[in-house]
C-alpha cells in the first residue's frame, strides 16, 4: 500500500488553512441514526458541525494523503480513500502511520515492540525494522474520508 501527498508542499497547505475564512455550517442532529433497525426521526437539529473543527486539530501540522493499495482493509482503510494526517501528534504503539521506510511512503500500524509496521491485511507481511534502514514517521492518521455513493 503507498501514499499520494495530495499538495505541493506543507508550507502551501499550513497558508491555505491559515487565509481560510469561509466556513460552512452543516446540521448535527442530536440523535444518531440506527445501523440496525430503523428508529424514528426527530425534527431537531443539535447544532451545528464543521468538518474543520471535527477532522483538524493542529491546521498548520495537518495535510491528506490519497491511499492506493489494500494493506490496510482491515483497518478500514480502502484504496482511494483520503487519510487525514496530523504531523503534530507524537506517535504511539498501535497508531495508524504514514512512515517513510528507505525512502517509501506507506501507511500502516506502528509496532514500538519489537519497532515495526504492521499491515491489517494477511496477504502481507509485518515489516520489521532491520539494522540499518532508516524509518521516518511522517504524521499520524487520525481520520478517513470516503466516498460511499456508488457511481
Amino acid at each position: 500500500m503507498s501514499v499520494i501527498i495530495l499538495g505541493s508542499s506543507f508550507d502551501h497547505i499550513a497558508n491555505h488553512f491559515a487565509e481560510a475564512h469561509c466556513r460552512v455550517a452543516i446540521p448535527l442532529f442530536q440523535d444518531r441514526v440506527a445501523a440496525g433497525f430503523p428508529s424514528p426521526a426527530q425534527d431537531y437539529i443539535e447544532r451545528t458541525l464543521d468538518l474543520n473543527e471535527l477532522c483538524i486539530k493542529h491546521p498548520a501540522a495537518t495535510f491528506f494523503v490519497r491511499v492506493d493499495g489494500d494493506s490496510m482493509i482491515n483497518a478500514g482503510i480502502f484504496s482511494g480513500d483520503i487519510l487525514v494526517v496530523d504531523r503534530a501528534l507524537e506517535a504511539r504503539h498501535k497508531d495508524i502511520v504514514i512512515a517513510n521506510i528507505d525512502d517509501e511512503y506507506t501507511v500502516k500500524e506502528l509496532s514500538r515492540q519489537p519497532l515495526g509496521l504492521l499491515a491489517h491485511n494477511p496477504a502481507f507481511a509485518p515489516i520489521w525494522l532491520q539494522e540499518g534502514q532508516s524509518l521516518e514517521i511522517f504524521g499520524v492518521v487520525t481520520n478517513v474520508v470516503r466516498e460511499v455513493r456508488r457511481q
